[in-house]
Protein backbone atom coordinates (compact mmCIF):
# COMPACT_ATOMS: atom_id res chain seq x y z
CA UNK A 1 0.00 0.00 0.00
CA UNK A 2 1.41 3.59 -1.12
CA UNK A 3 1.91 6.00 1.72
CA UNK A 4 -0.97 8.23 -0.16
CA UNK A 5 -3.34 5.07 0.67
CA UNK A 6 -2.37 5.09 4.16
CA UNK A 7 -2.87 8.56 5.32
CA UNK A 8 -6.09 8.24 4.08
CA UNK A 9 -7.09 5.09 6.24
CA UNK A 10 -5.34 6.50 9.47
CA UNK A 11 -7.72 9.84 8.90
CA UNK A 12 -10.75 7.95 8.29
CA UNK A 13 -10.19 5.34 11.13
CA UNK A 14 -9.52 9.02 13.41
CA UNK A 15 -12.62 10.85 12.22
CA UNK A 16 -14.81 7.03 12.42
CA UNK A 17 -13.34 7.67 16.91
CA UNK A 18 -13.84 11.55 17.26
CA UNK A 19 -17.63 10.74 15.01
CA UNK A 20 -18.18 8.17 17.82
CA UNK A 21 -17.30 9.94 20.75
CA UNK A 22 -19.45 12.71 20.00
CA UNK A 23 -22.31 10.46 19.45
CA UNK A 24 -21.48 9.10 22.93
CA UNK A 25 -21.28 13.22 24.52
CA UNK A 26 -24.48 13.84 22.21
CA UNK A 27 -26.56 10.57 23.80
CA UNK A 28 -25.39 11.40 27.60
CA UNK A 29 -26.08 15.33 27.20
CA UNK A 30 -29.66 13.88 26.66
CA UNK A 31 -30.27 11.46 29.80
CA UNK A 32 -29.00 14.34 31.82
CA UNK A 33 -31.31 16.90 30.48
CA UNK A 34 -34.23 14.43 30.31
CA UNK A 35 -33.75 13.40 33.96
CA UNK A 36 -33.78 17.04 34.65
CA UNK A 37 -37.19 18.04 33.38
CA UNK A 38 -38.53 14.17 34.56
CA UNK A 39 -41.18 16.23 36.89
CA UNK A 40 -42.30 18.55 33.83
CA UNK A 41 -44.04 21.15 35.69
CA UNK A 42 -44.86 19.82 38.91
CA UNK A 43 -44.42 21.14 42.31
CA UNK A 44 -43.43 19.68 45.35
CA UNK A 45 -44.74 20.99 48.62
CA UNK A 46 -43.27 19.98 52.06
CA UNK A 47 -44.05 20.41 55.48
CA UNK A 48 -46.50 20.25 58.26
CA UNK A 49 -50.18 20.25 57.88
CA UNK A 50 -51.84 22.97 59.39
CA UNK A 51 -55.52 22.90 58.34
CA UNK A 52 -57.11 19.97 56.75
CA UNK A 53 -60.39 21.21 54.77
CA UNK A 54 -63.06 18.82 52.16
CA UNK A 55 -61.61 20.63 48.98
CA UNK A 56 -58.00 21.79 50.48
CA UNK A 57 -55.33 21.05 52.92
CA UNK A 58 -52.42 24.18 54.09
CA UNK A 59 -49.08 23.29 54.36
CA UNK A 60 -46.55 24.90 56.35
CA UNK A 61 -43.43 24.68 54.81
CA UNK A 62 -39.39 24.41 56.18
CA UNK A 63 -39.23 28.19 55.67
CA UNK A 64 -42.47 28.83 57.48
CA UNK A 65 -44.82 30.10 54.65
CA UNK A 66 -48.62 28.77 54.39
CA UNK A 67 -49.07 27.04 50.92
CA UNK A 68 -52.65 25.90 50.00
CA UNK A 69 -53.14 22.95 47.63
CA UNK A 70 -56.16 21.81 46.50
CA UNK A 71 -57.96 17.91 47.00
CA UNK A 72 -59.16 16.64 43.64
CA UNK A 73 -60.91 13.66 42.80
CA UNK A 74 -58.10 12.22 41.16
CA UNK A 75 -55.59 12.60 44.58
CA UNK A 76 -53.84 9.41 45.59
CA UNK A 77 -53.31 8.93 49.06
CA UNK A 78 -50.38 7.27 50.68
CA UNK A 79 -49.18 6.99 54.46
CA UNK A 80 -45.56 6.48 55.30
CA UNK A 81 -45.03 4.05 57.27
CA UNK A 82 -41.99 3.14 59.50
CA UNK A 83 -42.16 0.20 60.89
CA UNK A 84 -38.68 -0.23 63.46
CA UNK A 85 -39.57 -4.52 64.18
CA UNK A 86 -38.97 -4.83 60.23
CA UNK A 87 -35.46 -5.60 58.44
CA UNK A 88 -34.26 -2.38 57.07
CA UNK A 89 -34.50 -3.65 53.35
CA UNK A 90 -38.23 -3.58 54.23
CA UNK A 91 -38.83 -1.03 57.07
CA UNK A 92 -40.47 1.96 55.52
CA UNK A 93 -43.23 1.31 53.26
CA UNK A 94 -46.06 3.01 51.97
CA UNK A 95 -49.56 2.13 52.31
CA UNK A 96 -53.15 3.23 51.10
CA UNK A 97 -54.70 6.02 52.97
CA UNK A 98 -57.58 8.34 52.19
CA UNK A 99 -58.49 12.30 52.86
CA UNK A 100 -60.11 11.26 56.30
CA UNK A 101 -56.88 10.07 57.19
CA UNK A 102 -55.17 13.27 57.27
CA UNK A 103 -54.82 15.37 60.24
CA UNK A 104 -52.78 18.57 61.44
CA UNK A 105 -49.26 17.79 62.54
CA UNK A 106 -48.75 15.45 59.95
CA UNK A 107 -45.85 15.65 58.10
CA UNK A 108 -46.91 15.49 54.40
CA UNK A 109 -44.81 15.57 50.72
CA UNK A 110 -47.93 16.75 48.10
CA UNK A 111 -46.99 15.94 44.22
CA UNK A 112 -48.88 19.32 42.93
CA UNK A 113 -49.78 20.23 39.00
CA UNK A 114 -49.89 24.23 38.92
CA UNK A 115 -53.84 25.15 37.47
CA UNK A 116 -54.17 28.79 37.40
CA UNK A 117 -53.30 30.19 40.34
CA UNK A 118 -53.92 27.38 42.41
CA UNK A 119 -51.99 23.74 43.05
CA UNK A 120 -54.35 20.92 42.25
CA UNK A 121 -52.51 17.60 44.42
CA UNK A 122 -51.25 14.86 42.12
CA UNK A 123 -50.33 12.28 45.33
CA UNK A 124 -50.46 13.48 49.26
CA UNK A 125 -47.69 11.76 51.03
CA UNK A 126 -47.93 11.64 54.68
CA UNK A 127 -46.48 10.04 58.18
CA UNK A 128 -47.64 10.68 61.76
CA UNK A 129 -45.14 12.69 63.49
CA UNK A 130 -42.31 11.23 65.42
CA UNK A 131 -43.19 10.90 69.29
CA UNK A 132 -40.18 12.03 71.75
CA UNK A 133 -40.08 10.78 75.15
CA UNK A 134 -40.88 13.41 76.93
CA UNK A 135 -43.99 13.77 74.99
CA UNK A 136 -44.70 10.26 76.27
CA UNK A 137 -47.06 11.11 79.62
CA UNK A 138 -45.33 10.11 82.78
CA UNK A 139 -46.20 6.48 84.47
CA UNK A 140 -48.01 7.56 88.21
CA UNK A 141 -45.17 6.29 90.80
CA UNK A 142 -45.87 3.72 93.06
CA UNK A 143 -47.47 4.21 96.68
CA UNK A 144 -45.01 3.23 99.16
Amino acid sequence: MSRWNSGFADQGERFMKFRMIMMMLVVLAMLCAGAAFAHGNKVHVRGTIEKVNADSIVIKTPDGKSVEVKLVASTVYLLHVIEKSAKPSDASEDKPAKASDLAAGELVVIHATPKDNTLEADEVKFSWPAVTKSAQPALPKPKS
